[in-house]
């Protein structure tokens, strides 16, 4: 099992910063993502880190703007957005990966809204 807990969304102007974090507890996971779901849109990805190694990958509406990162204990995944822009309104979700065979995502955090103004 794996518990996760997202923080640190919130109102931000257009071009402004935002960084999430996504406590994780619970069974060690294979990788960690950010995910978001504007509405009316379907969930996409949004950036991946992998657990046991350092890649990471983003979706092309969001790289060189956003930044995947975790800490040192592994215990916190956080996700830096600048130069937001209003399509970036949405709620954001934690996901973590606990299987190495099927690489699905079956952990979800609750979500956490962020807001951009124009």
């Amino acid at each position: 099992q794996v518990q996760l807990v997202e923080s640190g969304g919130g109102l931000v102007q257009a071009g402004g910063s935002l960084r999430l974090s996504c406590a994780a507890s619970g069974r060690t996971a294979y990788a960690m993502g950010w995910f978001r779901q504007a509405p009316g849109k379907e969930r996409e990805i949004v950036a991946r880190i992998g657990w046991r190694s350092d890649s990471t990958d983003y979706a092309d509406s969001v790289k060189g703007r956003f930044a995947i990162s975790r800490d040192n204990a592994k215990t916190t995944v956080y996700l830096q957005m600048n130069s937001l822009k209003p399509e970036d309104t949405a709620v954001y979700y934690c996901a973590a990966s606990t299987s190495l065979i099927t690489t699905a995502w079956d952990y979800w955090g609750r979500g956490t809204q962020v807001t951009v103004s124009s």
